[in-house]
């Protein structure tokens, strides 16, 4: 089982990775991750969902999730468009477990084939985020997905390259990209008028007030047992409560 584990993580990820590069760039799939796109398209997109909604989900699926393997721009387009076609809560599902699958993938890279590649894009964030990390993973993992003070693709690589486990990697990526997504994807839920009216969506929104403030309330939440093991490992409290 550890040989099939090895020759999957030095063969079968790094061909998925240059597949997915190859035909992203091979054929201009950026061009198609636009709302300029979207409106042209948007009455076949939710054709496809109505008639070949398991299809049409699992090719969102994929490409969701390449993007974020590839760290290309896109995926804030993508968690809108997953609104518009499932509505906001199963939209919210789709786009989490999308982005989930890639940026599992991207860690997983990290820690096999391409980790001196990666380590050398990491540069000097290696040694900024290491102390957070090494006090409490999970709550820090959380806390950098509630908000996005570092890019989304280095969250997903720096992890790896710290020996973060796999299965905090996934619950704190899960879960600590819904608030923003369901954001997007309820902006995504009204898309519609907007669209057909020649009109953008304010991706900003998840900047005014009402929404940041709880969000942070959240990053805020997620930093208290890091905080608290913090509090109790420091050689004073250790004094006082051995003295």
């Amino acid at each position: 089982m550890k040989t099939f584990n090895r020759w999957i993580r030095i063969l079968v990820l790094p061909a998925i990775l240059i597949a997915a590069a190859g035909a992203y760039f091979g054929f201009g799939l950026g061009e198609f991750l636009s709302f300029e796109t979207l409106a042209r398209n948007r009455e076949w997109l939710l054709e496809q969902v109505a008639n070949n909604r398991l299809a049409t989900l699992a090719a969102f699926l994929a490409v969701y999730a390449g993007v974020v393997t590839l760290s290309v721009p896109g995926a804030t387009i993508l968690t809108v468009t997953s609104g518009f076609l499932f509505g906001p809560f199963l939209g919210t599902i789709y786009a989490v477990i999308g982005a989930t699958i890639g940026a599992t993938l991207l860690f997983l890279l990290a820690r096999s084939a391409f980790r001196e590649l990666f380590r050398s894009w990491a540069g000097k964030y290696l040694a900024r985020l290491e102390d957070g990390f090494k006090q409490n993973a999970l709550s820090y993992l959380l806390f950098l997905r509630l908000v996005p003070l570092v890019p989304f693709w280095l969250v997903n690589l720096v992890p790896a390259l710290l020996d973060v486990s796999l299965r905090i990697f996934v619950i704190g990526t899960f879960f600590g990209i819904i608030p923003g997504t369901l954001v997007y994807a309820s902006v995504g839920n009204g898309l519609g008028a907007i669209l057909a009216q020649g009109g953008r969506p304010d991706l900003g929104i998840i900047f005014s007030p009402e929404i940041l403030l709880p969000i942070l309330g959240l990053a805020a939440l997620a930093l208290v047992p890091a905080g608290y093991r913090h509090f109790r490992g420091t050689p004073e409290i250790q004094e006082k409560k051995n003295g």
